[in-house]
């Protein structure tokens, strides 16, 4: 009877022994080193002088200028931006390539003046429109007084654009503005001499020093036809009084 009731038992397989409860232990091994990168991004990043807000200013020039709703004016002061926060990756997320693009020129142009003497930037200043972005310097910065001759500190600006159309595939109009104030001499009978004149010699130098296609340019004077500012005082007439470089895509042609 002894003998089978054993055999009526059942023999049950060996079963294995209880996992561990919990992650395995690759996983501890793997948070550790993710852990170390992170602590590593974060302290480069900590090294990194940015501010947001400059970024903001830069970013509300180029949507105003393609009529979206701007987020600031265009402040002096632009320089590196913060690209690791949420809100300013939403904002770059909204912008197309070409608003990058003019941001970027626009951020250039701003770094190049950075460093400059004073009265080399007084009387420049960069803003944007649809389709370019527009860097005015004053006349008296590049040119001797009533003449197209230029000034010995002509070239510091010059070369500056010069520096922006060989780091961008952008072509150049370069716009001459006078005052209201008539001009009358045998070289320059009239503001239309004169602005035009002002255009194509800062026009030559470019072309010339910078090697610049001469497809990608062009030279137009408007004398006092497109004030900045109205010529009601010689502060405003002074400001009139300028040259501007339009920066602006090559398949757009814009005078």
């Amino acid at each position: 009877m002894a003998q089978k009731a054993e055999e009526v038992i059942e023999r049950k397989p060996p079963q294995d022994p209880p996992a561990d409860e919990g992650l395995p232990p690759w996983m501890a091994t793997f948070a550790d080193m993710v852990t170390l990168l992170l602590c590593f991004f974060v302290l480069l990043l900590s090294f990194a002088e940015q501010s947001e807000t400059k970024y903001r200013d830069a970013l509300g020039s180029i949507r105003g200028a393609f009529g979206v709703r701007e987020v600031r004016a265009v402040t002096d002061e632009m320089a590196m931006f913060d690209t690791t926060s949420k809100e300013t990756k939403e904002l770059a997320s909204q912008i197309s390539h070409d608003e990058r693009l003019l941001l970027g020129v626009v951020m250039r142009i701003k770094s190049l003046l950075e460093d400059e003497d004073p009265e080399i930037k007084e009387g420049t200043g960069v803003s944007a429109d649809r389709d370019g972005v527009i860097f005015s310097a004053n006349s008296a910065a590049l040119f001797q007084p009533g003449s197209a001759d230029l000034s010995p500190e002509a070239t510091t600006i010059l070369d500056k654009v010069i520096t922006i159309l060989k780091d961008y595939k952008l072509s150049i109009v370069v716009r001459g503005h006078t005052d209201d104030q008539p001009v009358s001499t045998p070289r320059y009978p009239s503001n239309w001499e004169l602005s035009a004149a002002r255009s194509a010699v800062a026009l030559n130098y470019i072309i010339t020093k910078g090697h610049i296609q001469i497809n990608r340019a062009k030279a137009v004077g408007y004398a006092d036809t497109r004030p900045a500012v109205p010529n009601d005082s010689d502060e405003n007439r002074k400001i009139n009084q300028r040259v501007e470089f339009y920066l602006h895509m090559p398949q757009r042609d814009a005078w």
